[in-house]
């Protein structure tokens, strides 16, 4: 079944083309990831949505996610409340809608 996740950033001041560009560089050609995107939503504010096959799928890119934010983590903030620099959720669709 289809599977999503969801990944809150707050990207440190100045610092939102480096933030953007990093991403422009990673391979994202993973097996299972079907779409991802980057939406900005607020100031310094930006999620990354991403489509994939199934949980299966998406449990088994969690490593080059990881080395994914490594390459950039430099460029954000803490969330605070102990979130740290990222604040993810992901699951499978349970009622699509269109």
């Amino acid at each position: 079944m289809t599977a999503f996740n969801a990944v809150r950033f707050k990207v440190k001041p100045g610092r939102e083309q480096e933030f953007l560009d990093a991403h422009k560089n990673v391979h994202t050609d993973w097996p299972g990831l079907r779409h991802v995107n980057i939406i900005k939503t607020g100031e310094r504010s930006y999620c990354i949505i991403g489509e994939w096959d199934d949980m299966e799928s998406l449990a088994g890119a969690r490593p080059n996610m990881v080395k994914t934010l490594d390459s950039f983590r430099d460029t954000l903030e803490d969330l605070g409340g102990g979130l740290g620099v990222t604040d993810p959720a992901a699951g499978p669709v349970v009622l699509a809608l269109k």
